[in-house]
């Protein structure tokens, strides 16, 4: 085993992933052969990401064995990284004021988020313990909607008068910095506390210190609104690469920032949601998919799949109707999954770019039936050479050029089709208030699958004469 003097000249010379795996296999070998010293002692070159992470790898009974060893400074910074089912673990594990500490001192947005993944009567716990200004400050965000900029914001600001000079200004970020959270930004309001202005701190030390704020300031900011919603936050934030936003109320009163790292915990779990809802709605909730239990999956992924049986259910229905066709060209059963698996490939492909584009605004500038018009425009040429390429391989299959063209011509419309559906059902369910990733899948395979079947046949009816 090497030393932790030998560990901290390993960590040099590996990447961030190797060194989080190596930290977590060295801290397992240390707790389990009792050595707490060396396991403290492994901790201390390592930054609050990479120890959380190292934690969350152990068993769970060491969780609040590893974590005790930190000092309280570092449990404070560590425990804000952590999953929030380990830091529920931790809560119930730890002593009473050990975790009134942590929490206590944790910043409002983070303790928020905390709050929202931990049973109510915990909470309630945790409230009355806590001092009363982080008391107030938790309940004002608690108040606020979840997913809008009030409820992800932190008050912990540092907020300046016009009239301040350039060196009082600077006098009171010494005073204040360990206060807030952000102070690359700083803003101005009035004596009703009115958002009036916004200075950075690279304008700051670069100006006279008998400069008054009001005359160095930019008067024109950016600014969202408590109840915007916490997506539009993350495009501004991105949009304008700031690394912090002031939020304020509808009387334009400055109540609190959000910064880029809330904002990178806000896109990571938007995006989370829309893989899973993509997926069939294999998990909503922002919970962890690993951690939750097989009943609770089953439950969340049957609905979709009993929506696509109900589907097949259907196409089998219509296969069966067309029985006297298939008997006598046995072959065109042949092509029936090529046709509905292409059509369901191409309906995905396009719902995906029109979900993207609205996810991000890049279709803003675009009508809907503009879009719809040029994904069925790409449908039809995606459609011509798919289906170029099927004729000849169905002809070389089965020496039948009638049969061949039926399954070319097929393959061109329901292309044409899927590419119309898959860009206009989002439009529509957004038009209804629907979750378009979460409804867009099972109707496109719906509308590709009962359709394209209905046109491959009555095409090859009208191709073969029958």
């Amino acid at each position: 085993m090497q030393t932790p003097n030998g560990m901290t000249s390993t960590f040099q010379d590996v990447s961030r992933r190797e060194l989080r795996e190596l930290v977590r296999v060295q801290l397992q070998m240390l707790l389990e052969a009792g050595d707490l010293q060396g396991a403290k002692a492994i901790l201390v070159p390592v930054q609050p990401p990479d120890i959380a992470e190292a934690i969350e790898g152990l068993p769970e009974a060491m969780h609040a064995l590893a974590f005790r060893l930190l000092s309280k400074q570092e449990a404070i910074e560590v425990y804000e990284y952590l999953d929030y089912s380990v830091q529920e673990r931790l809560i119930e594990e730890l002593r009473s004021q050990e975790v009134l500490d942590i929490v206590d001192r944790m910043s409002p947005d983070d303790r928020v988020r905390l709050f929202d993944e931990l049973p109510a009567k915990i909470v309630n716990r945790l409230l009355e313990q806590l001092s009363p200004n982080e008391r107030q400050a938790t309940a004002q965000l608690l108040g606020y909607e979840a997913g809008t900029a009030g409820r992800i914001m932190t008050p912990e600001l540092i907020s300046l008068k016009e009239t301040f000079t350039v060196a009082e200004t600077l006098e009171r970020i010494r005073r204040l910095a360990n206060a807030s959270e952000m102070i690359y930004y700083l803003y101005i309001s009035d004596g009703a506390r009115h958002l009036t202005g916004i200075l950075s701190l690279r304008e700051l030390v670069t100006s006279q210190p008998e400069q008054k704020i009001g005359d160095v300031m930019t008067r024109e900011v950016v600014y969202v609104y408590t109840d915007t919603d916490q997506e539009e936050v993350a495009r501004l934030i991105q949009r304008y690469d700031f690394l912090a936003v002031p939020v304020v109320d509808r009387e334009r009163r400055l109540v609190g920032i959000i910064t880029v790292d809330d904002v990178m915990d806000i896109l990571q779990q938007e995006t989370t949601e829309d893989i899973y809802t993509l997926g069939g709605g294999v998990q909503s909730g922002g919970d962890n998919y690993f951690q939750s239990d097989l009943i609770t999956i089953a439950r969340k992924r049957v609905v979709w799949l009993l929506v696509l049986l109900v589907t097949n259910t259907v196409t089998g229905t219509i296969i069966r109707s067309q029985e006297d066709l298939l008997s006598k060209v046995v072959s065109l059963a042949a092509f029936i999954p090529l046709l509905t698996g292409t059509g369901g490939n191409v309906g995905a492909q396009s719902s995906t770019v029109v979900i993207r584009g609205m996810n991000t605004d890049e279709i803003r500038a675009m009508g809907p039936l503009q879009v719809v018009g040029r994904e069925a425009l790409a449908g039809a040429l995606l459609g011509g050479i798919l289906g170029i390429i099927a004729t000849v391989w169905a002809f070389l299959l089965q020496k039948n050029l009638e049969v061949a063209i039926a399954v070319g011509s097929s393959l061109v419309a329901i292309s044409v089709l899927a590419s119309v559906s898959g860009s206009a059902l989002p439009f529509l369910f957004r038009l209804l208030r629907l979750d378009p990733a979460l409804m867009s899948a099972p109707f496109i395979t719906t509308a590709v699958d009962v359709v394209g079947v209905l046109i491959y046949f009555n095409l090859a009816r009208f191709i073969l004469r029958l």
